[in-house]
């Protein structure tokens, strides 16, 4: 049985034993910058252990290489553990960390331990639209459905994205797209 390794980013890297190729390890990493410098810190580190070790960049979303790993394209990539449980297992009904990790061991994926860090979703807006608006809390969009609103087309999909956030806070905005981090804050800034 092959043993493959998923690393969450609230996870430490750790190089369990994988499979062997004889073109060493392909490390994946989602399509925005916190991923794409993990994905290079875990390849970094597998050369200083003398592994080969290829970074394949900017792969896509959590759908895709997860699928990635299952099929065996890449051997390793850094998540999120909510991202895991609450999207990628959403049907396993798991609830706690030992359980994702006895279902995934029970798919030969090891997980790695936890790096000891936090990383939440906020909602950002230029301060002086939002002093202008009255706006400080997420709330406070409420009375603002006229706000166009870009968010990452993965978050606009998750549980815990946009589909929780509209619920939780009575947010009736139309204009809500999905776009990359990136152009999400050049959007921002160039209104």
């Amino acid at each position: 049985m092959r043993t493959t390794l998923i690393c969450f980013v609230l996870l430490t890297v750790a190089f369990i034993p994988i499979r062997s190729r004889q073109d060493g390890i392909k490390i994946g990493s989602k399509e925005f910058t916190e991923s794409v410098i993990l994905g290079e810190l875990m390849t970094q580190l597998a050369a200083n252990t003398l592994t080969r070790a290829i970074h394949v960049d900017e792969l896509g979303g959590s759908t895709q290489l997860y699928s990635a790993l299952l099929i065996g394209d890449i051997d390793i990539y850094p998540d999120y553990t909510g991202t895991i449980r609450l999207e990628l297992l959403s049907k396993q009904n798991l609830n706690s960390m030992d359980e994702v990790r006895k279902y995934l061991n029970g798919q030969g994926i090891a997980v790695s331990q936890p790096l000891g860090f936090q990383n939440g979703y906020a909602v950002g807006m230029l301060r002086k639209n939002a002093e202008a608006s009255g706006i400080e809390t997420i709330s406070d969009l409420a009375r603002h459905t006229h706000l166009r609103m870009g968010f990452t087309n993965e978050f606009l999909n998750r549980v815990d994205g946009w589909p929780g956030l509209r619920s939780e806070y009575a947010l009736r905005h139309d204009d809500v797209r999905g776009m990359n981090h990136d152009i999400a804050y050049r959007a921002l800034k160039n209104r």
